[in-house]
């Protein structure tokens, strides 16, 4: 979703004009024009939020809510009950098994469209090297996706002509929501009313019974995972930009390097976090630093799929312009990548971040071979009401954080969109 806002909000203004002056529909619009443009970064992002469920499996799969304890049948089941056992050899086959189906992934899958992608860049010059894909060369020579291509090239053109008649081109400036005099959108918009109306009281009937220690608890697990996750993101900013600018300027290196990022940003840490605890307990702050490691670890790939995904969205003629001009590196970075990449980094930025205070709950309250690990934060404070079945404390807690995450994108990454809007946009 993020990924394509940024797309949305740095669209060129000659692109929107062309589309303007072809007289595109909405349709039109979003598929020869916004659906290229943010292909790239639609790709990568879709690639990380992937890997970003493998990473919450043994969340998904066990959870229990007071007494009750729900299992789901799959791998993520599987190493949640290793890891509770402490069976190390169970965690390493069960890893085994997620790192087979990863790379399986990446060679059908997510590979063949990062290849596919790199025809919708914005550049004039042809890059010396593009992303390759053994599976996408298969199919694209092939007889029968010849066919299909010019199967599906007919009911595209009929399904373009229709959206025509139906939806004509307007102009942006033009309104085109639909009518509210309408007898079906208004009792839509009444039953979601009442829907809304309805949760609300059911809400305020479990927050009066929150009493007033639990409310401080809740403001210094806030403050508590709020730092952990500025000192997490603070990290992953240090080492995501430069790795993922060096993968980003280099197609083959990116080819070798995709299935091993996909691997490591897809295993669940919650499987390795005796090791993190094992390494790090004696030291000072031993558990807060396992749980910023263990955060860390689920949200540095969102920074660094994005900033991956923003270096190879640099047209080619402007890495040819500034090596011409005979930039040396630093003036590289501030004339050229760092402006390229801002787009992209408030995006990184945002995912990570909402993926570190989600990372949280397994973070600040593990349990592993029979031991309750915990450390003070909100992810904490959800995570054990979860567990005795406390459902005011759960929603106090929930809603805290749903705030906090929406104040904050509010305040700092809107205002840091709008500059990215207007300041970095490609003209």
């Amino acid at each position: 979703t993020f990924s394509w806002y940024q797309s949305l909000t740095t669209l060129p203004r000659d692109l929107r004009e062309a589309a303007e002056i072809l007289r595109l529909n909405w349709w039109l619009r979003m598929r020869k024009l916004e659906l290229p443009f943010g292909a790239i970064g639609l790709i990568w992002n879709s690639m990380m939020s992937w890997a970003g469920g493998w990473f919450f499996l043994m969340a998904a799969e066990i959870f229990t809510v007071g007494e009750r304890d729900y299992r789901l049948p799959g791998l993520g089941a599987y190493l949640r009950e290793a890891s509770h056992r402490g069976d190390v050899a169970a965690i390493l086959w069960g890893l085994g098994t997620l790192v087979l189906v990863i790379v399986l992934l990446d060679q059908l899958v997510w590979r063949p469209l990062v290849a596919w992608s790199e025809k919708f860049k914005l550049e004039m010059i042809e890059q010396e090297t593009h992303a390759s894909s053994w599976f996408y060369d298969m199919l694209r020579t092939s007889r029968l996706s010849e066919r299909v291509s010019a199967v599906w090239e007919r009911i595209g053109e009929r399904v373009d002509a229709w959206t025509l008649r139906v939806w004509p081109f307007q102009p942006e400036r033009v309104s085109d929501h639909p009518q509210r005099q309408d007898v079906a959108w208004r009792l839509f918009f009444l039953v979601i009313l009442l829907l809304v109306a309805y949760g609300t009281l059911r809400a305020l009937h479990l927050l009066i019974q929150v009493q007033l220690s639990q409310w401080l608890a809740i403001l210094q697990g806030v403050f508590m995972t709020a730092l952990r996750v500025a000192v997490a993101l603070a990290i992953a900013f240090g080492w995501t930009v430069p790795l993922g600018v060096y993968i980003g300027m280099n197609a083959r290196l990116a080819a070798w390097l995709q299935p091993l990022v996909q691997i490591a940003a897809s295993i669940p840490a919650t499987a390795l976090f005796p090791v993190f605890v094992l390494m790090l307990l004696n030291l000072p702050g031993g558990l807060n630093m396992a749980a910023v490691l263990l955060m860390l670890t689920g949200t540095q790939w969102y920074l660094l799929f994005n900033v991956i995904a923003g270096t190879m969205s640099i047209p080619q003629e402007l890495r040819f312009t500034v090596t011409l001009l005979g930039m040396n590196r630093w003036q590289k970075w501030r004339v050229l990548i760092l402006p390229a990449l801002f787009p992209y980094l408030i995006t990184g930025a945002i995912t990570a971040s909402g993926g570190a205070w989600n990372a949280s709950i397994v973070a600040e309250y593990v349990e592993f071979g029979g031991r309750t690990l915990r450390v003070t934060g909100l992810g904490d404070l959800i995570a054990v009401s979860t567990a005795e079945g406390d459902f005011p404390m759960l929603l106090a807690s929930t809603l805290t954080m749903i705030l906090t995450v929406v104040l904050v994108n509010r305040l700092l990454w809107r205002r840091l969109y709008r500059i990215a809007a207007s300041r970095y946009r490609m003209e």
